[in-house]
């Protein structure tokens, strides 16, 4: 039985060669319906040329022109209603797509078709963002609640990696009741954002949470209280923190989800999740183990940035904590430059990059450089601001490291590399001279990280600063269970450490028994 497509305030007749809005007919031409008809059927999936051309012209010779002449038919007669112009997508060299609202088909096979059409996933993480719901009974506050959602698609849209849904198409969800199993389905996403805003006098709550679409569990959930005096700084500050918050949490998302495939089976990209856990426990004898499934990630793809920046970190990690080897300090700087020239636009491979020639490579102009580049790519990159502390730490800019490793604690509370933020905290207030924040943040430190010999070098020499030389020595005892050749000297010259760091530190660490 011939099909019927309804979609938005239209209902099109494939059969009868008809395009209705509401209950009249639209004065759209034959072939134009035929490629609209193609367009609606396959919902959200690319449509080749090719195929537009069969349909349309089937078995003749035709240029290119005659289908923009078309498209463009199809363009105006929707965007005169509902702007709706939008709702044909160009795919430049390889044809169109329909993004407008959800399509029901008028068709008694229609779920066995539905089954049959099902989006397939993406292979890299995929996200929708959906309208957040109005809960204050505000109507001003749709206005918020929309531009905090083109906020985040726009934020999640600069991860490297991350398919994102176009808001337009998931603005077709605004005030509907959702299965986001269902939803995740129709536009083909592995997860799916999904918030609400409540004013309440002169406070705005707004909430927000990820979901495995496949599952229906939860991925992450935030909560934010704020005053609605400056009801634009607010959307733009919570935008920048769920998207912040939100990059890690698909990391470990998707790095649970691929330990679960077989190992002959990984590609590129899965070895190099498989190996991302290991890399940011900053241990050395797993980021030998992920250097293995780095190299292979490299001989698969030469070009892959993030490979590269990945085993620079594991390099770096192994020249300061295993030796310090020269070899290992050669090829964390030469990773990070093929991290710097295949990764232009992917801001973690640049922070990552940034990260080694600063701290291997003692050219913090060229950290800066890189990082200045990532977070221009991603602002809410928490791990820019966390690793760009500490060679602020270690550089002897106490201040502006404090307020770097903030920022990015406020981006990603949980971030894995939490640990490198509170030593640069700790370095810096102990070379100001406060050191009861030096040992709050030394202790958090450790809390975060209590494997990493580094948490207790700053931890012994905040205590022995604070005249606790009994904990002091403690902890100095604790690094060289961790890391028996740990030489304080060699540690300052590995890393470049500005003088009167050197000196405050030192002098800390002396008096906590640990060797320079």
């Amino acid at each position: 039985m011939p099909k019927t497509f309804v979609f938005g305030p239209y209902r099109l007749d494939a059969a009868a060669g008809i395009l209705f809005h509401g209950a009249e007919p639209v004065a759209l031409g034959q072939r134009a319906v035929a490629l609209l008809a193609l367009l609606v059927e396959r919902e959200g999936k690319p449509v080749a040329k090719e195929a537009l051309f069969e349909t349309a012209w089937p078995a003749q010779a035709i240029e290119d022109s005659n289908l923009t002449v078309q498209i463009a038919a199809i363009r105006r007669i929707l965007g005169e209603h509902h702007g709706g112009a939008c709702w044909i997508e160009t795919l430049p060299r390889r044809g169109y797509r329909y993004i407008g609202p959800a399509v029901a088909v008028d068709d008694p096979d229609a779920a066995v078709t539905a089954a049959l059409t099902q989006l397939a996933l993406p292979d890299r993480p995929s996200i929708a963002v959906l309208p957040f719901s109005n809960l204050s009974g505000d109507l001003e506050q749709d206005h918020v609640a929309d531009g905090m959602v083109d906020d985040i698609v726009t934020g999640l849209a600069r991860i490297k990696g991350l398919f994102v849904i176009a808001r337009h198409s998931t603005a077709t969800y605004k005030g509907r009741t959702l299965d986001v199993k269902q939803v995740g389905s129709e536009l083909g996403v592995r997860y799916v954002l999904e918030g609400s805003i409540r004013k309440s006098g002169s406070n705005v709550r707004v909430s927000v949470q990820m979901v495995d679409a496949s599952t229906g569990a939860h991925v992450w959930a935030e909560r934010y209280d704020r005053s609605a005096s400056d009801i634009f700084a607010l959307q733009d500050e919570i935008a920048l923190s769920a998207v912040g918050a939100i990059a890690p949490s698909i990391r470990r998302a998707e790095i649970d989800r691929v330990k679960r495939k077989r190992p002959d089976s990984l590609d590129a990209y899965d070895l190099v999740l498989r190996a991302q856990f290991d890399v940011d426990s900053g241990m050395p004898e797993r980021v030998i183990r992920a250097l293995v499934l780095l190299e292979r990630a490299i001989q698969l793809d030469p070009d892959y940035a993030l490979a590269h920046g990945n085993a620079a970190m594991c390099h770096h990690c192994l020249f300061l904590r295993a030796g310090w080897q020269e070899a290992n300090r050669a090829a964390s700087i030469r990773h990070a430059r093929l991290a710097l020239l295949h990764g232009q636009d992917d801001a973690t491979a640049l922070t990552l990059a940034g990260f080694s020639l600063g701290m291997d490579g003692h050219d913090r102009g060229a950290a800066f450089t890189a990082f200045e580049a990532a977070l221009a790519i991603s602002p809410s990159s928490a791990l820019t601001y966390i690793l760009g502390s500490v060679l602020l730490g270690w550089g002897g800019e106490a201040e502006r490291a404090i307020a770097w490793s903030e920022r990015g604690m406020r981006l990603s509370p949980f971030d894995p590399w939490a640990f490198a933020a509170f030593d640069a905290q700790a370095m810096s207030h102990l070379l100001r001279g406060r050191y009861d924040e030096a040992c709050n943040a030394a202790y958090k430190s450790v809390h975060a990280n209590p494997a990493h010999s580094i948490t207790y070098v700053q931890l012994a020499a905040a205590l022995a600063k604070s005249g606790r030389l009994e904990d002091a020595r403690y902890a100095a005892a604790r690094v060289l269970e961790l890391h028996p050749t740990f030489r304080f000297n060699r540690q300052f010259a590995g890393v470049n450490c500005a003088p009167a760091l050197a000196e405050a530190l030192g002098d800390a660490l002396r008096l906590a028994g640990l060797p320079g």
